[in-house]
């Protein structure tokens, strides 16, 4: 399985090189260049917060969950499967699932969360 973000291959390890995202007032929130609307049921985006890389993830109910995609076992970047409906590290098949609880697999602890808000249809994700 490769991860992609906007067509570009991303590295499972490290972090996201470019700046994908607009910053917006205050330290440790961004606005996303995904519109809600463009963000389909039971899938998920990856995007960059600070010098971290993060997941954006919309549940096959509809809700819209942020979290760190840096996994907390050997720091691989995450990504979310639909098959299986959890966020999972594909270097040692560590699972998360969608509330970032370490749920299998040797991560060692759950992944940061980050608030999400919707205005209209730009989402804005925040420290908590």
């Amino acid at each position: 399985m490769v991860l992609r973000y906007r067509g570009r291959r991303v590295p499972r390890r490290g972090v996201l090189s470019g700046d994908p995202l607009h910053h917006t007032a205050g330290v440790g929130r961004i606005a996303l260049p995904i519109k809600a609307s463009d963000l389909a049921a039971n899938s998920a985006e990856i995007f960059k917060f600070g010098n971290r890389a993060g997941i954006l993830v919309r549940t096959p109910s509809g809700e819209l969950r942020a979290f760190s995609a840096t996994c907390t076992h050997l720091n691989c970047i995450v990504q979310y499967r639909d098959d299986i409906g959890h966020i999972w590290c594909a270097c040692h098949n560590g699972h998360f699932d969608l509330n970032g609880l370490n749920v299998s697999g040797p991560p060692p602890a759950p992944l940061e969360a980050y608030v999400v808000n919707v205005r209209e249809d730009e989402i804005v994700v925040s420290r908590g």
